[in-house]
């Protein structure tokens, strides 16, 4: 018979290493080592590194490598994409490059795998040459990849050396239903973007849980959720800081370089009516303020999508005030209580 446990809500990262303006890759690079430095020390159960492409002002293109400096650099926390969009690469090439990862460091390192292109036109057609595949080819390319993951078959012409029966983690993060569908047909752990897709969350959670099928792997639904996070001292502090990623998705909506800018004072003379209706959507969802106002948030996400995981997006101008809001958002998880139903007596 299935029983209740009780455990605090598990926290994770989610880092797209932002640059200011001016800034060296490098010096983004060596302050994302420092956060996953900081948060491993906080318990944080996974650092994960986004992938885009071709986006002045993100430092996080080659997501294998910055896994694998991370990885490198911390010793317990587990290292993973946030995610790998898989319709840009072969199957085979993620199944190596993650196997080779999972090699050196074992049971560290989680794949996250996203549907999307995560680029433009022209991007897309730099990275594959030629546009063959798209989110409809989703589903098969998974399953290539998870077969050159997995024990090698009988006939088997082609296999991941490393990579083949290691079995690396695979979670499928998305932002629409067709995400969580396909995540909880598989019987997937399922990561929904709502730090920028927040309009499909409910029913995305809704979706998962009901077409979930347990595995030998996951015998219950996972469900991660990823939130805009900025947790100060004060209400007012952090809607100050607030106005660094305010600012970041204005200039994602004008076609615009996306380097961290200083907060400012009001945004009303930055954006025009339309615009600030725009990034408030896009930004809806996200957690802002005192340790007692960021503390209802995760309750809620909890509460209203049965979440088993927040992965917090957080970036501040200020590298100080990031590791700051980090650490309060540490202490405000081990006081929230999650509830997870596990099999006894089978």
């Amino acid at each position: 018979m299935p029983r209740a446990t009780t455990h605090e809500l598990a926290v994770s990262v989610l880092d797209l290493v932002a640059m200011r303006v001016g800034e060296s890759a490098s010096s983004a690079m060596a302050r994302s080592v420092d956060l996953a430095q900081h948060v491993e020390r906080l318990g944080y159960r996974r650092y994960l590194l986004a992938e885009h492409h071709s986006v002045q002002g993100l430092a996080c293109s080659a997501t294998p490598v910055l896994i694998g400096h991370v990885a490198g650099a911390t010793k317990t926390i587990h290292v993973g994409s946030g995610g790998v969009m898989l319709p840009n690469h072969a199957p085979l090439l993620v199944a190596e490059e993650f196997g080779t990862l999972q090699a050196l460091y074992p049971g560290r390192i989680d794949l996250g795998l996203g549907p999307a292109a995560g680029g433009d036109f022209n991007t897309m057609r730099a990275l594959r040459r030629h546009l063959v595949q798209s989110e409809n080819d989703f589903p098969a390319l998974l399953e290539e990849l998870r077969a050159y993951l997995g024990p090698e078959k009988p006939g088997q012409a082609v296999r991941a050396i490393p990579g083949q029966d290691s079995n690396v983690p695979i979670m499928l993060l998305g932002s629409s239903g067709f995400s969580a569908q396909l995540a909880g047909g598989l019987g997937l752990p399922f990561a929904f973007a709502s730090h920028f897709a927040p309009e499909s969350l409910y029913a995305a959670a809704e979706l998962y849980r009901e077409h979930f099928r347990p595995t030998q792997a996951l015998r219950k639904p996972y469900l991660m959720v990823a939130a805009q996070v900025i947790a100060a001292e004060t209400d007012a502090t952090a809607q100050w800081l607030f106005t660094t990623p305010q600012q970041r998705f204005l200039r994602l909506i004008r076609n615009q370089p996306v380097e961290l800018l200083p907060p400012v004072d009001s945004m009303d003379l930055l954006w025009q009516d339309w615009e600030r209706e725009a990034v408030e959507n896009k930004l809806r969802e996200a957690i802002v303020g005192s340790d007692a106002t960021v503390k209802a948030g995760p309750e809620s996400l909890v509460g209203d999508t049965g979440a088993d995981e927040v992965i917090v997006v957080t970036d501040t101008y200020e590298h100080a005030d990031r590791l700051q809001s980090y650490e309060r958002v540490a202490h405000i998880a081990t006081t929230i209580s999650v509830n997870s139903w596990v099999a006894v007596g089978t």
